[in-house]
């Protein structure tokens, strides 16, 4: 078992004293001859910990969009271009695209171009076959497919063509959309419970490494500081006082705590209180980003939605349930959540102010409905692993985060529902203004 690093909590809570001043101009990758601001950043080094605070502009100098190059997916046709419940993607080096469908259950293969080509095994326990697969789908260097199946208690590898090749045990009965996340090295990491005999609310997370051969590795535990995230409850109890059902959720726009390994090979880490994330680097110094940022309030009808939703959903467990714990705040964490990029980029969803917009589901006559009309655009602002701001990148609406979108500096891999539920898998290129034939602003 790796230990936990201490030099992680200095990282963290080592007061910040910001002296050096880097002016950072966009040469090549950014949109040259935008009246837009070139970056600025403030650099210092504490410890062992290197600083890199963005005080203003980017590198591209101007917002980047997602345009879609790949779409996969309709209402109405052959079978293998309908999808029930996306649960995972990859993608390989060729362009293959690998979409695990749950609802099926079917892992499917596409080409570049989105053309259907074959599909991997199928519902069973034999070999090739898959009970229940969660996030857990990769491709590793040689071009070897390992897919998750907790319901299994393993990971199927496949070759390009099919082959199912072997089974790599892990423990099983655990489900998450959280991706598999492949290393530079081909390590496999399976999020596992560490005390699965814990109660819920002291659950304890690792990653299970597994060698390319197959061999299980060292097992990480995933960085957490002794701070607690506001949360809810509610609970049932029979005549004898034994709790028989329990409900936990997060206080709506609280501050989070986020850590996930990045395919670099280290942790990355942040609790949202301020816009703030550490690189946890074991070759070298810890990295932390940092970001001025305006903040963002909670609108009232906002507040009113996710309190009503909160309330709807603890009532199924406790018919009495009133409101405990923290209120909703007044103002939204700067951060929403990041996703670590497979090239060692760092995109992070950043809260915006929400609008209200019409929900076409809703059904006033429904006493259990509530409405789903406040919506934020999804806006990500894009980080190199030294710090270095690139810009921020538009996202269409819909986009999916479960199951993981997949992220590159050029490209992304993710999933889209439309006004009629439809779920698609999109390939996106990041379009930067002034690059690649774009309009510059």
């Amino acid at each position: 078992m790796r230990p936990y690093s201490p030099s992680f909590r200095t990282a963290v809570f080592a007061a910040t004293i910001l002296t050096s001043i880097l002016l950072c101009s966009a040469c090549s990758s950014g949109g040259q001859g935008s009246s837009a601001s070139e970056w600025e950043a403030i650099h210092d080094t504490i410890g062992d910990t290197i600083v890199v605070r963005t005080v203003s502009g980017s590198v591209w100098r101007d917002t980047a969009t997602l345009v879609p190059e790949v779409s996969i997916g309709v209402f109405d046709g052959p079978e293998e271009y309908i999808f029930g419940s996306v649960v995972s993607m990859a993608m390989a080096d060729d362009g293959t695209i690998y979409v695990m469908d749950r609802q099926v259950p079917a892992l499917r293969v596409y080409n570049a171009d989105g053309t259907y080509r074959t599909t991997f095994g199928g519902k069973g326990e034999g070999p090739g076959e898959y009970l229940e697969p969660d996030g857990g789908l990769n491709v590793l260097s040689d071009g070897r497919i390992v897919l998750r199946d907790p319901s299994n208690a393993r990971i199927q590898v496949y070759s390009p063509d099919g082959e199912a090749l072997d089974t790599w045990r892990i423990r099983g009965g655990f489900n998450t959309s959280r991706r598999m996340v492949v290393d530079q090295q081909d390590r496999s990491h399976a999020l596992v419970l560490l005390d699965p005999d814990a109660s819920v609310m002291d659950w304890e997370m690792g990653l299970v490494q597994i060698l390319p051969d197959g061999n299980p590795g060292d097992t990480l535990r995933v960085p957490d500081l002794p701070w607690e995230e506001p949360t809810i409850m509610a609970s049932q109890e029979d005549e004898e006082g034994n709790t028989t059902s329990m409900s936990v959720n997060l206080v709506p726009f609280g501050p989070q705590e986020h850590a996930t390994l990045s395919p670099m090979g280290y942790f990355i880490h942040s609790i949202t209180t301020d816009y703030t994330l550490t690189l946890l680097k074991e070759d070298g110094p810890a990295v932390r980003i940092q970001k001025e940022y305006t903040p963002v309030p909670v609108t009232g009808g906002e507040k009113a939605e996710e309190e009503a939703r909160e309330i709807r959903n603890m009532r199924y467990t406790d018919p009495t349930w009133r409101w405990s714990g923290e209120p909703i705040p007044d103002v939204k964490p700067p951060l929403r959540t990041f996703f670590p990029g497979e090239d060692g980029t760092i995109w992070v969803m950043v809260h915006q102010p929400a609008s209200r917009v019409e929900d076409p589901f809703y059904d006033p006559s429904d006493p259990d409905a509530v409405p789903d009309e406040w919506r934020e655009p999804i806006v990500f602002d894009v980080f190199d692993e030294d710090g270095t701001y690139l810009g921020a990148v538009r996202a269409p609406d819909g986009l999916g985060r479960n199951p993981h979108p997949i992220f590159t500096r050029e490209w992304v891999l993710g999933t889209i529902r439309d006004e009629l539920d439809v779920q698609t898998v999109v390939k996106f290129r990041v379009d930067i203004p002034g690059e690649r034939g774009s309009p510059a602003p």
